[in-house]
């Protein structure tokens, strides 16, 4: 299935992942669309899939929401390259993109265009850390964050979004992690106005240096996810040892589904 794309002039070939639609975008295709989802004055959800979204998609409803309604839908990880290659879809490694490679082109893209970034996530200080220290990086990036460690309904949550109010992005990016970044934006989705949504997961906390950054020849051959086990064993040991397994029965099932 081909999407037409006005910033590319060109279609873009779409996926169907165990369900799940990716679209074949490299880091400067999805650049080139926040650029025009800015210019449009319209809401836009650009979200990513990897194994551990696919799996959580299969059990998690708010999360298809989501999806659903996302208007661009990338491939964050050499997973979902690999696994759409077994299934029969023809995923370069270009479209693989995760945030620690698009951010740099991503804000230096923001950065002369004058956008405004507001960054939500992160522990209280780490997302004030990494925006400095792009700020360091990018000389004009105007970049507010608040951290994620807040009640997402209530009082705290209206202060968070009276924040974003006033800051007034053109690009706002949410770094709570997979599934409750995603369950924020389909909850306050009518209340954020003209804004490039960004689920983004942990993107500031290797900038901070929070969470070590793999080597990015790691990430290419597909290892990633062992560096990030070695690194995070305790809070990533079932993502990348025990989900992979739901996602191979569900291979197997649709297989044989298929055969009768």
């Amino acid at each position: 299935m081909n999407v037409y794309s006005p910033v590319a002039d060109a279609c873009v070939q779409t996926y169907d992942v165990l369900g799940c639609k990716i679209h074949a975008l490299t880091a400067s295709d999805l650049t080139d669309l926040v650029e025009d989802a800015v210019n449009s004055c319209q809401p836009c959800i650009i979200a990513n899939h990897n194994l551990h979204s696919l799996y959580l998609y299969q059990r998690d409803p708010k999360l298809r929401e989501l999806f659903a309604k996302a208007k661009w839908i990338h491939a964050d990880g050499m997973g979902i390259v690999v696994l759409g290659r077994v299934i029969g879809a023809r995923l370069e490694r270009s479209v693989r993109v995760t945030y620690v490679d698009w951010l740099p082109l991503l804000l230096k893209r923001a950065a002369g265009r004058n956008w405004r970034i507001f960054y939500l996530g992160s522990k209280p200080g780490v997302a004030e850390k990494g925006a400095e220290i792009l700020r360091e990086r990018l000389p004009g990036l105007k970049m507010a964050t608040a951290h994620g460690y807040f009640d997402p309904v209530g009082k705290e949550n209206e202060r968070i979004l009276e924040e974003i109010r006033i800051f007034a992005p053109e690009v706002l990016m949410i770094g709570m992690g997979m599934p409750r970044q995603e369950h924020w934006i389909v909850n306050n989705l009518s209340r954020l106005g003209p804004v490039v949504l960004l689920p983004c997961g942990a993107a500031i906390d290797y900038v901070a240096g929070e969470i070590p950054t793999p080597p990015r020849w790691a990430g290419r051959c597909g290892l990633e996810w062992l560096y990030r086990l070695v690194a995070e064993p305790g809070r990533l040991w079932k993502r990348y040892l025990v989900e992979p397994w739901s996602l191979f029965l569900l291979i197997g099932t649709r297989w044989l589904r298929s055969r009768l």
